[in-house]
């Protein structure tokens, strides 16, 4: 059975990858940065950490997701942001070369790494030159370039993946779908008044289903070309505005205001993103399967049943 090692598995993609992997016959182990149960105690930044649990399960496909992901909290600490994606992916890769085996190695990076975007250049392809705009971003391009350097220097088998945005149950309320999503369903339970705060709803994003995500992971590990960068992405663009009438639509209350929120902006925020996904098709025969309305349908249901296990009936 095929051994597969997912950094990061008890946040919101690792638990979805973890399914996925197991659905399609790999003995999966999981990393924890706190002990819990079900996972393998391993804090990136911590060196011999790592090299433990890679010495311990010595998988054949290694998913590195463990990493700060919310991009304002990079901004209030730059610092750990890189002590984390950045030389949590070096540990990673120095542990490996030290135990010595030879795993594929899917580095998840992100589509926050291209940055500005001029019109002309979208949908947004692997070639785009990468302008950041925040420090979670140059954290990333660190990182997915250190899996380009060490395939070349050593010829690690490394897949690097920059995935667009994504959501689905269980992700964060910090991001803008979850947010919304969370903030309907306690309105509905009766748990906040029916008002619903709100960031910029103008900026044009590509979202994703996590359940799709995961699967490109997957197919790319098992077809991809190491040493090669794939788009995940929709090729497909919706406003917050859409995203939060939609989730409207499936609300049980129907009265409920929008206001404005000065906390939720974003400083120097891309206006549109858009990716192109079609190096990513052709490598690996992926492309997404659910409808941004399926998603969001998801996600609502996530939080009514995440709200009422609370005992907020």
């Amino acid at each position: 059975m095929k051994k597969a090692l997912v950094t990061g598995a008890e946040g919101f993609v690792g638990k979805h990858l973890m399914i996925e992997l197991m659905r399609n016959g790999y003995h999966v182990f999981g990393t924890s940065r706190i002990r819990q149960s079900g996972y393998l105690k391993m804090d990136v930044t911590n060196y011999e950490e790592v090299r433990s649990v890679i010495n311990e399960t010595k998988p054949d496909y290694i998913f590195h997701l463990a990493g700060i992901t919310f991009v304002p909290s990079s901004r209030q600490d730059p610092k750990l942001t890189f002590e984390v994606n950045a030389i949590g992916t070096l540990n990673l890769l120095d542990a490996i070369r030290s135990v010595g085996i030879d795993p594929v190695i899917q580095i998840a990076c992100s589509s926050e790494e291209y940055g500005l975007a001029d019109e002309k250049e979208l949908p947004i392809k692997e070639t785009k030159e990468l302008k950041p705009l925040s420090p979670y971003a140059v954290s990333k391009i660190t990182a997915d370039f250190l899996g380009y350097q060490y395939h070349k220097s050593f010829g690690f088998k490394i897949i690097r993946t920059r995935a667009f945005n994504h959501t689905g149950a269980g992700q964060s309320e910090v991001f803008m779908a979850s947010s919304f999503a969370k903030q309907i369903a306690e309105i509905e339970l009766g748990l906040k008044e029916p008002i619903i705060k709100v960031g910029d709803l103008t900026s044009i994003r590509d979202i994703a289903d996590v359940r799709d995500v995961v699967s490109a992971y997957r197919l790319l590990v098992e077809k991809g070309t190491p040493g090669e960068v794939y788009n995940i992405a929709t090729g497909k663009g919706h406003t917050p505005k859409e995203i939060l009438d939609i989730l409207l639509s499936m609300s049980k209350k129907k009265r409920i205001k929008i206001e404005s929120d000065p906390l939720r902006m974003r400083p120097s925020d891309v206006k549109v993103v858009i990716g192109d996904a079609k190096k990513t098709g052709k490598a690996c025969g992926w492309s997404p399967k659910y409808e941004i309305r399926d998603t969001l349908k998801t996600l609502l249901e996530f939080w009514r049943s995440e709200l009422k296990e609370d005992g907020n009936d």
